[in-house]
């Protein structure tokens, strides 16, 4: 089982980042997908999550109207497009896969996002 994630970096406020995550291994299809970051010194944070057919989605408040996730299960990857972005969205950001209704969940490795000026 492997997510990849690709996409983050530094940007100046305001500014957009995609961030991209691969998954192989598993059936890609038939898990939740989830979006999580976490900053230095604060706890894990569940930052975006789509369906399985990618017709539902859930987002922190604090990224609602910012961040959108999307996800192509032909490639087998998931997004989070990342608009508007703030200072306080500094963190590393995490792929999740999760099966529902399970204990099951597969994690990448990360990408860090730096808003900065």
């Amino acid at each position: 089982v492997q997510l990849v994630e690709s996409g983050g970096g530094l940007v100046q406020p305001g500014g957009s980042l995609r961030l991209s995550c691969a998954a192989s291994g598993f059936t890609f299809s038939g898990y939740y997908m989830n979006w999580y970051r976490q900053a230095p010194g604060k706890e894990r944070e569940l930052v975006a999550g789509v369906s399985n057919g990618g017709g539902s989605t859930n987002y922190a408040d604090s990224v609602k109207g910012r961040f959108t996730i999307s996800r192509d299960n032909a490639k087998k990857t998931v997004y989070l497009q990342m608009n508007s972005l703030k200072f306080e969205d500094t963190a590393v950001y995490m792929c999740n896969a999760h099966l529902q209704w399970t204990n099951v969940n597969y994690w990448g490795q990360g990408t860090q996002v730096t808003v900065s000026s």
